[in-house]
């Protein structure tokens, strides 16, 4: 059986271009065979940004941590475990001011656990969770992924990388606020089609 992790980012909910393409991708990929999906939807579970206090409980290892430590660090165990499981992942993220809203940043630094999601060698941090695949599925109103302006999608295959997920395909619909909006959705709904295929 297949564990997909489904990550949402944006605020829009089912309105989400994002998500809707999140969505095709994760039936695409349900409809080759068993499959568990873990929906983390950001915006509706409204993440803690780390404290210091959270960080340090998040670092103390699981057997030494006091009551209120656990507490604080229930929510970063939850999210890596389910990061663990996943054998793909699939994450819907619109462009916010040229970045990854601030749900996704907040994610991404309750998942970045040293000892746990990567570890420092010698040469450097190497990222413990290899062999997934990642399919980012992206939606922005002006801003063309891939131009110089696109600081989301670089930092997000980067921070993924970092974990030691380096197969990502993306699939966006950008610049939809353009006269072609239409035309550029539903040309990102036949890309996601075929790469769920």
């Amino acid at each position: 059986m297949t564990n997909i992790l489904h990550i949402k980012a944006s605020i829009r909910g089912d309105e989400s271009i994002s998500n809707q393409l999140g969505d095709r991708i994760v039936a695409g990929l349900r409809a080759k065979g068993d499959a568990q999906v873990t929906t983390r939807d950001l915006a509706a579970n409204d993440l803690p940004f780390v404290s210091a206090e959270r960080f340090a409980a998040n670092l103390a290892p699981a057997e030494e941590r006091t009551s209120e430590q656990a507490d604080l660090a229930a929510i970063s165990d939850t999210l890596i475990a389910e990061l663990e499981a996943a054998d793909t992942i699939v994450i819907s993220s619109p462009v916010y001011n040229f970045g990854v809203p601030a749900s996704l940043k907040a994610w991404a630094d309750l998942v970045a656990r040293a000892g746990r999601t990567f570890k420092y060698t010698e040469n450097g941090p190497v990222g413990l969770l290899t062999g997934k695949k990642v399919y980012l599925a992206v939606a922005s109103g002006g801003t063309k992924i891939g131009s110089a302006i696109d600081f989301m999608s670089p930092w997000l295959t980067f921070f993924l990388g970092f974990l030691g997920i380096t197969d990502v395909a993306i699939v966006a619909a950008d610049g939809i606020m353009g006269e072609d909006g239409e035309a550029k959705i539903a040309a990102a709904h036949e890309q996601a089609e075929r790469l769920a295929a």
